[in-house]
């Protein structure tokens, strides 16, 4: 008879209750870090916008329209290598 046999079924409960909280806090945690890599990502995109198209005066909406004039055109002139990857 093993160990978890033995045991009564409540102690078996908090055991399986011990077990699936363990996992959500796992699952927040992980939520957690993929949303601070992705404010990161944004974070280090718009300071490398800034820079190269020296924008930094623009505010957020006037930025904003000033890629969709040339959103198209890049979209256009992007070589395959930066291309998304179809899946």
């Amino acid at each position: 008879m093993s160990y978890y046999d033995r045991l009564s079924t409540e102690e078996k409960l908090k055991k399986v209750n011990g077990m699936i909280e363990r996992k959500q806090i796992e699952l927040v945690r992980e939520k957690e870090r993929e949303r601070k890599r992705r404010a990161h990502r944004l974070i280090q995109k718009g300071a490398l916008l800034e820079k190269y198209l020296d924008i930094e005066h623009l505010e957020v909406e006037d930025t904003e329209e000033l890629l969709k004039m040339f959103s198209s055109f890049l979209k256009e002139k992007i070589p395959e290598k930066y291309k998304k990857k179809e899946t």
